[in-house]
């Protein structure tokens, strides 16, 4: 896969551009993703969760969880009792602890700031793991998918929510013009982020998805590996079992 980063005339590392480019626009973020997606996002959440929701999980680890919307969707899972959010970026984190204090969750859902491919919590800790458009920012994709296959506890379930890339007329061609035309634009307008919204299709167009991501999910060591397309392919949602 190749490697793409937010900001080409920068020095650092994917991952360090990853972190400036959410902590640039974490206040605009909620907006933006909602607005851009025209509230389709929610409703792929809400299938992710629905999904996560079948073996009952008790403690959550939600991966790049940005302001936390993922994560306070599964606080609606009856058997939760434990939700944890992480983030490297610390603007997008201060955005979500506003939303769980706002919804008087801090008793249940807890965030804090950790790299994705270093995970700071011991083997078989979760019952199940979520990543919603996240693992597409990791730079090492196996790594970060191997810290989460370790600390989840055997037989937990992971969901990971990404873009992914439609591939029928004349869905495919409507698609492609808005992702990398219009999206780019209204993105950069609102964000004031010169390349956070061009980043965004660049980085989909070279992600491995579908029967690619569910073979990295296997290879990595997931059972059970499994992907289905959400509208139109627009995005799709993996699961698979430790």
């Amino acid at each position: 896969m190749a490697e793409v980063k937010p900001y080409e005339n920068s020095d650092l590392g994917k991952k360090a551009q990853v972190e400036q480019m959410f902590d640039n626009i974490s206040g605009k973020y909620d907006f933006l993703n909602h607005t851009l997606s025209m509230n389709i996002d929610k409703g792929w959440r809400k299938k992710t969760v629905k999904e996560i929701s079948q073996n009952n999980p008790k403690v959550i680890l939600d991966v790049a969880t940005g302001t936390a919307d993922l994560a306070i969707a599964l606080n609606k899972i009856p058997s939760a009792e434990k939700i944890v959010g992480i983030d490297i970026s610390q603007g997008m984190l201060d955005m979500g602890h506003i939303k769980i204090k706002d919804l008087k969750l801090n008793d249940k859902i807890t965030l804090q700031k950790a790299d994705s491919e270093n995970l700071p919590f011991k083997d078989n800790t979760f019952d199940a793991i979520t990543v919603a458009f996240g693992v597409r920012n990791f730079e090492t994709l196996e790594l970060g998918l191997s810290e989460m296959l370790r600390v989840l506890k055997p037989g937990g379930t992971i969901g990971v929510l990404e873009f992914s890339q439609p591939k029928s007329f004349p869905f495919k061609q409507l698609y492609t013009f808005y992702f990398k035309n219009i999206l780019p634009r209204l993105g950069k307008l609102i964000s004031k982020d010169d390349s956070a919204y061009t980043y965004l299709p660049d980085s989909v167009g070279a992600f491995p998805y579908g029967d690619k991501f569910v073979e990295i999910l296997n290879k990595v060591g997931y059972n059970n590996s499994r992907g289905k397309a959400l509208t139109f392919g627009v995005a799709s949602l993996y699961v698979g079992t430790k």
